[in-house]
């Protein structure tokens, strides 16, 4: 099968974990660029990519690369890409994009002319002058930076955090790409107890099931390459049949979530059943300041509430301090707080954090504060 380039789009800080997840999946020829991986592929990979990667964004098909400085320059050289390769007849095209630093600045011209550039190959291709669009997705993307323009096709569809057991969710809910990454940068491992004190929809511990059980996120979910003609059908079903087969039926998982609103505790459970992993996560209805832990290791991994009005203010301060008094003198336990307050160090007193990342919850700046425990004593 003929080699492909696909790119997995990655938030802002998780470049790196992205990159982690491509190589587990056999991937040695890669290319890592602010918020995309690259690597060489064919065909019959994407519909395991789609599946596997955990804390990617999309998995998207690179069609062609090249600089443009003019409007000319872009029609010429999109139109000389094979897009009839990927895209039928009666195929739905639409097109986005996006331009940073480069000359071409308007980018619905841009998309414009990316569109009208693609039907003319196709008009050639084809042999026709009218295409229904009826069938399928084929998002087109141009992505111009600094004159460099990158042309791909949405393999994914929906965003790859739409894992299809979440039916609901509270204000600013946590992308479970995003929870994914949380875990895989924290010292949580399957043998290990995980607990949320404020585990609103669970997210985060259902992620760490999915993680533990070796679930592929996707597993649940369809992907808009799923329909089309180049991809066989048989490939997407042996990708899932091979992912079912390395399910982790027997380990035993220490998931503990809990929320001071009742609503939440019931949402997490509808959800985590979703994801097939009910049985793994243990829920109740429980105020931060009143919880106490006796086990001296674990790990703690969790994403308060923003406490952006002022009226939130002392609400939060009280929470911070109950996280600090729960925890200070368990120094066997790893901690690590997501949020955008950067005031969280001043009230978790135990220690500085080891490790402070920025990253990104959809469009607000957060901090993932780690403060790493001892490790447990080897049995």
């Amino acid at each position: 099968m003929d080699e492909i380039t696909l790119v997995a789009t990655a938030t802002f800080g998780l470049e790196t974990v992205v990159k982690h997840e491509v190589k587990a999946l056999g991937f040695d020829d890669l290319r890592v660029a602010d918020g995309k991986i690259e690597f060489a592929a064919t065909a019959a990979d994407i519909p395991r990519a789609n599946l596997w990667l955990r804390c990617a964004d999309r998995v998207l098909l690179k069609v062609g690369a090249f600089t443009a400085v003019t409007f000319d320059d872009l029609f010429e050289q999109t139109k000389a890409l094979p897009w009839e390769q990927w895209i039928p007849i009666d195929g739905r095209f639409p097109v986005i994009g996006k331009s940073v630093k480069s000359t071409l600045r308007s980018v619905p011209t841009c998309q414009a002319i990316v569109k009208k550039a693609v039907v003319e190959r196709l008009k050639q291709a084809y042999g026709a002058n009218w295409f229904a669009e009826a069938a399928g997705d084929y998002t087109i993307q141009v992505s111009l930076l600094k004159d460099e323009v990158q042309l791909t096709i949405d393999t994914s569809g929906d965003g790859l955090h739409k894992r299809g057991y979440r039916a609901e969710a509270g204000e600013a809910p946590l992308k479970e790409t995003l929870a994914a990454a949380l875990v895989q940068l924290s010292f949580w491992r399957k043998d290990r107890l995980l607990l949320d004190p404020m585990c609103g929809s669970g997210t985060i511990l259902i992620e760490a099931a999915l993680l533990g059980r070796n679930i592929a996120p996707g597993l649940r979910r369809t992907f808009a390459a799923e329909t089309w003609p180049s991809i066989d059908a048989a490939l997407w079903t042996k990708a899932r049949q091979e992912a079912t087969a390395v399910i982790d039926q027997e380990s035993a998982l220490q998931l503990y979530g809990y929320d001071v609103d009742a609503t939440s505790i019931a949402i997490a459970q509808s959800n985590a059943v979703k994801a097939g992993v009910g049985a793994d996560i243990q829920f109740a209805q429980q105020d931060v300041r009143d919880l106490w832990i006796d086990q001296q290791y674990g790990v703690l991994i969790s994403n308060p509430p923003y406490g952006m009005r002022m009226a939130e203010f002392q609400e939060m301060n009280e929470i911070y301090i109950a996280l600090n008094k729960m925890l200070r003198k368990k120094q066997g336990w790893s901690v690590y707080v997501l949020t955008a307050d950067k005031k969280f160090p001043d009230y978790f007193k135990r220690s500085r954090p080891d490790r402070v990342r920025k990253l990104y919850n959809g469009r607000i700046e957060v901090n993932y504060y780690q403060y790493h425990g001892e490790k447990p004593p080897r049995l």
